[in-house]
């Protein structure tokens, strides 16, 4: 993607211009009298114009005048704003009536960077950020690889910011389970993901399987993804049956589920899959740098520009999990999962919350399950639950009953009752301006303003989260938050 410049080869003048404001950068860094760059963002900000609001009695989104027939800013017009940062010229800004917000703070980004480089060189400390990108992570310099940065189209009105500064990224990767004939669907996902979110903060991701990845799957996400990407084989042992699974019971159970025609009844891979997801997907040596992972699967779709950093947020307001859709599990794939839960909880009462979310997941006080969990496709979560004692000496309980492969235990209703007992309910989040979708069921903001204002490309008529079938109306009364206003026309 073509990148905001002042440094190309335009015009003498402009060879000129450059090199009086590189001296002007280092002048800047260099002297406590002169204009700071974090003083021009300031100044950038009181620019930026409030946000519009939607009209109540009509619905209809109020789009800006200024936009509906806005000239679109061109190469020159950047260039002259930037001329204008780095000199601290603050008569006019005449450079800026054309730009668009998101054109302005790419453009100051990039005279931050720019500063960033000179003050490096200045103390002999160039850590070669200017270094060419797109190559792979296996080619890539630590620099590159960590946070390259990805700077606007200056033509385009739609360019997005700068990547965030690493010393603000959290320790966050994405994690994927998949298998190589999955490829072509995962990079839809992949590319809609970094469309939407991780082009702007370039967060790693983790791709596991249970045979080796073929050269193709590696080359192909390794050329979408922005950050770093890895790969690795799930050990045999987290991935087949263990000792003291009767494997003619569960090709039984199989065969009885088949015939009743339960989801995936008999299926052993799904089996695997959830009891891995369950018990071993954070204990992979990849994962041991990260603390926080976002789950991605094959066949997702984000439908709305997410213009903040979703893991910066969790961890800046002391939440652990979040997700984006509740829904009920099928009873017969879990017909004693909450026995097993109870029993368990009987033998270890110090692993429940004082302040747990048990009244999402049942009724009646713990006696039973009312089978309420968060869909766990989409789950972004702190690594340091599954690792802790609480977590791992309940799953360990639960596979030594064999339910993983007697019956048809998901990973979900198994995260969901820990983080509903093991948790406080305050460091639950439901994340509900994602616009989130896999496969039948979706979510989709109902507030029309946001959507506009978020480049929303969901119909809020198949919003999942009220209807009968979902725990979402349950999810708002147990945690005490008031339903958006539109909610009672999508239930």
């Amino acid at each position: 993607m073509k990148g905001l410049t002042l440094f190309g080869s335009r015009s003498p003048y402009l060879k000129y211009v450059a090199v009086v404001l590189t001296v002007l950068v280092i002048y800047t860094l260099t002297h406590h009298g002169a204009t700071s760059y974090m003083d021009i963002n300031k100044e950038l900000q009181q620019q930026v114009k409030q946000p519009q609001q939607s009209d109540p009695a009509s619905g209809k989104v109020q789009v800006p005048e200024q936009l509906k027939h806005k000239p679109k800013a061109s190469v020159e017009d950047i260039e002259k704003f930037q001329e204008q940062l780095l000199s601290g010229d603050k008569t006019g800004w005449e450079a800026t009536e054309l730009l668009s917000e998101e054109e302005r703070l790419a453009a100051v980004a990039q005279v931050k960077e720019w500063a960033q480089l000179n003050k490096e060189k200045q103390n002999g400390k160039d850590n070669g950020a200017g270094a060419g990108a797109g190559e792979s992570a296996q080619g890539q310099s630590p620099q590159q690889a960590e946070s390259a940065p990805a700077v606007a189209d200056a033509g385009s009105a739609s360019g997005s910011a700068s990547t965030v500064a690493s010393n603000e990224k959290v320790k966050a990767t994405f994690v994927t389970l998949a298998r190589n004939q999955e490829l072509y669907d995962l990079i839809k996902s992949i590319r809609v993901v970094e469309d939407r979110f991780n082009h702007k903060y370039n967060y790693d991701w983790v791709f596991l399987n249970d045979v080796e990845f073929t050269q193709e799957f590696k080359d192909l996400t390794s050329a979408i993804c922005s950050g770093k990407t890895k790969y690795g084989l799930i050990p045999k042992e987290h991935w087949s049956y263990p000792d003291w699974i009767d494997l003619n019971k569960a090709a039984e159970s199989r065969k009885k589920m088949k015939e009743d025609k339960i989801i995936y009844g008999d299926s052993e891979s799904y089996r695997h899959m959830c009891r891995f997801e369950s018990g071993f997907f954070w204990r992979n040596p990849l994962l041991d740098e990260y603390e926080w992972y976002w789950r991605v699967e094959p066949g997702i779709e984000i439908h709305c520009d997410l213009n903040y950093d979703l893991f910066k947020y969790m961890q800046d307001n002391d939440k652990v999990y979040g997700f984006t859709i509740s829904i009920h599990e099928f009873e017969k794939t879990i017909p004693t999962l909450w026995q097993h839960t109870k029993d368990f909880i009987e033998k270890n009462p110090q692993y429940v919350d004082k302040d747990n979310f048990l009244d999402f997941i049942s009724d009646d006080g713990g006696k039973t399950y009312n089978l309420c969990h968060f869909w766990s496709n989409f789950e972004i979560a702190n690594l340091k639950f599954w690792r802790g004692e609480a977590y791992k000496a309940y799953f360990e309980y639960l596979d030594a009953t064999g339910g993983f492969f007697y019956e048809r235990w998901g990973d979900a209703p198994v995260h969901s009752i820990a983080a509903a007992l093991f948790l406080p309910k305050s460091k639950i989040h439901y994340f509900e301006d994602v616009g989130y979708r896999h496969h039948v069921y979706g979510q989709c903001p109902l507030n029309p303003q946001y959507r506009y204002e978020h480049k929303c490309s969901c119909n809020p008529k198949d919003d999942f989260t009220f209807r009968g079938y979902s725990c979402g109306k349950k999810y708002y009364e147990k945690m005490g938050l008031t339903k958006p206003a539109e909610w009672v026309n999508y239930q």
